[in-house]
Formats: C-alpha cells, structure tokens, sequence
C-alpha cells in the first residue's frame, strides 16, 4: 500500500533517502559567506584609505603600515602557539591582517618602528586573545591599543610630519610649523621638518570663559579659530593635505571605504551617520553660543580621526550593538564623548576614548534596546 502511494508521488516532492539524506544539528540556516571572506571585504575597504595615506606621507607610511600588519599576524601566532590552539586556523580568516591594517591607519608616519610592535601586542593579546579570541573581545582591539600607546608613548605617538603638498605656500603655514621649523621649510629642507596638527593647535586657546572679561577673551579666541578654519583650509583638510595620522586625514578615501563597506553590507549605516552627526551638532551648538570655546563644526569634521574612527572602528561587528536603535544610541553617545574631549578634554583628540567608553555600555545597549517576543515573561515575573 505504501508503495502504491509512493508512486504517485512526484519525484521532485520525495524526501531524500540513504546518501542523499543528510544529518546535522541546529541551525539549518547557512549562509556562503565566511569570516574569511567578511575580512577580505574589509581589506578591500581600507585599501584606498591606505593607499591616500602612503601617497600623502610617502613611502615611511606603507612600512609603517607593513610592520604593524607583520607585527599583529606574528603577535597572533605566537598565542597560539603558546595557547595549543591552530595557528593556521587563525591566522587564516585574515583578523589579524585587519586588525594591523586599522592600527597602521591610526598611527603617525613618523613612528618609531617599535611603536607598532608594542601597539600589535596590545591589539591581539590585551584587546582580543585574553578575552577568548575573535568574537569575545568587548573592546575593539585596534582601539585598545592606539590608546594604550597614546597614554603609554604620548611624545612618540604626536610627532607629526607635513604631508605631500604642505610647504611654504601652504596657508597659514607658519601657524602649523612654528618659527623655528619655518626657516627650514622656506629653505626647501623638509627632511626631520614637524608641524602640528589643527586640532592640536587648539588645545593652546582658551576653552572654558567664565571671567570679567570673557566678551574680549571670547573674541580674541575666536580671532585664533579662523587662522586654521578658513574656506581654503578647509578644502586642504577635506582632500588630506593637513598633519595627521596615515589614515584619518583624505575624506574622499574614507568615504569610498564607506561605500564600500556598506555595498557589502558589512556595517549598519546608523553607527557613523549618527558618530559623526551628533560630534557635528554638539560642536555646532557650542561653538553658535560660545565662538571663543570651539571652532564651528565643519572644522571638528574635517579634522582629527572623526571619520575614520565613525567608519572603521565604531562599525566593528564584534564590538557595536546589535539592533538598529542600539546602533543609533552607540554612534550618538560616541559622537557627543568625542565632541567633550575635544572642547574640554586635556587630549586634542576623544575619538579613540569615546569608541572606548561605549562599547563597554554595548551590553547595556542591547538589553535596552532589544524587544519583548510576543507574549514572553520577564525573569522572575510571578506567574497572575
């Protein structure tokens, strides 16, 4: 009889049977895409954002960029060889590679070498191994480790060289070089030449005005914002001929890797509009009541790691909440930390602190955030 049935069953509505018939446990739902090919996506993101940096500050960029990758893959190999676990395994989804290649980008051209070798042993060991590998780590192990070298090598890590275009005719340029640099930039002998960077030439004006005389404090500091914001620093600061590190100064560069990512649908589009927004409005809103506290906000996005850091650091997928709003919250409380440093902070920079800060809330974030299912209880709610 059931033969019977079974023949008048079509072919195509049969279940599988002997070696057809395959066997595995939860989850049946598979996607062909791999860790390996999410961080090869990832690479191809940063690498025009690399290849604007090498191009701005030379060939002392791309070793820079190649000893911190060398650096972070050897510093995961040698965990694993001391931890008993694959080296090959895991050294073969390209994490590591990443990892190096974010680290590089937020990293002066100037560097000495064994900065990076320290700063890829704080990356992979302190800021992902310790916490159980790729996918424990609560913190974003490039983030980790430039604030480490910040608090731990501050003179190594704020020696910044002028990039490819900024010379004697650059504007204002005595402003960034100095007296004693200018000499030799009229010269033409910009080999060991430094200058600073714009946010840092900041930290010198006045920033919080609460006495007498504060209209004429106000006025002379906002006097001091237009020598480093005007429509044709900005321009220069937008195409990345500013001081910098090797990866946060080209906005075209960034915004390409931007599309990229979210071509590939790798990061949540809500994370760096609202990153970026919200240290764009706070900073505005400051600077309308107050001009002689912070320049406008189109200075504050245009200068520092703003973008790369809303980009590439705050979108980590291990590390950034996992629902809509959460990101919205996570990118805007990122964007306001940043905002406060850099008013009022002692560090010119609060990118790298703010991405910091919040992603040790992004629990707290996903459990605010994430909704009820339908007609579940509560933990420990009573039964009525």
């Amino acid at each position: 009889m059931l033969e019977k049935m079974s023949d008048t069953i079509p072919e195509e509505m049969k279940l599988p049977t002997g070696s057809k018939l395959v066997l595995s446990s939860s989850p049946h739902v598979s996607a062909s895409e791999t860790l390996r090919k999410i961080m090869v996506k990832v690479i191809a993101a940063l690498l025009p954002v690399a290849a604007a940096g090498v191009w701005l500050f030379g060939f002392r960029a791309l070793l820079v960029i190649a000893v911190t990758v060398l650096s972070c893959v050897g510093a995961e190999a040698l965990w694993c060889k001391l931890a008993k676990k694959s080296v090959s395994g895991a050294l073969g989804d390209f994490s590591a590679v990443v990892t190096g290649v974010i680290l590089a980008l937020n990293l002066p051209a100037t560097v000495p070498f064994y900065v990076p070798v320290i700063g890829a042993f704080l990356a992979i060991w302190l800021g992902k191994q310790v916490f159980g590998g790729l996918g424990s780590n609560p913190f974003n192990p490039a983030v980790v480790a430039r604030v480490g070298l910040l608090i731990a090598l501050p003179a190594a890590m704020t020696i910044w060289s002028p990039p490819r275009g900024m010379d004697k005719n650059y504007p204002q340029a005595e402003v960034f070089f100095g007296a004693s640099m200018m000499e030799k930039v009229k010269a033409g002998d910009l080999d060991g030449v430094t200058c600073a960077t714009p946010l840092g030439l900041m930290t010198d004006t006045r920033k919080i005005v609460h006495t007498g005389d504060s209209k004429e404090l106000e006025a002379k500091a906002a006097r001091n914002f237009d020598k480093v914001n005007s429509p044709e620093l900005l321009k220069k600061y937008f195409w990345g001929v500013r001081p910098g590190c090797i990866g946060e100064t080209c906005v075209p560069a960034l915004l390409l890797g931007l599309a990229v990512l979210l071509f590939f649908r790798l990061v949540n589009w809500r994370v760096p509009l609202c990153f970026a927004g919200s240290t764009f409005l706070f900073a505005g809103v400051i600077h309308f009541f107050f001009p002689g506290v912070t320049p406008p906000a189109l200075f504050h996005l245009l200068t520092g790691g703003l973008l790369i850091g809303a980009i590439f650091m705050a979108t980590d997928m291990v590390t950034s909440p996992v629902t809509n709003w959460g990101c919205v919250l996570f990118g805007t409380g990122c964007g306001i930390i940043t905002a406060v440093i850099r008013i009022w902070g002692n560090y010119p920079e609060g990118v790298s602190f703010a991405i910091l800060l919040m992603n040790a809330l992004v629990p707290f974030i996903d459990r605010l955030c994430t909704r009820s299912v339908f007609g579940s209880r509560a933990q420990g709610e009573e039964k009525k």
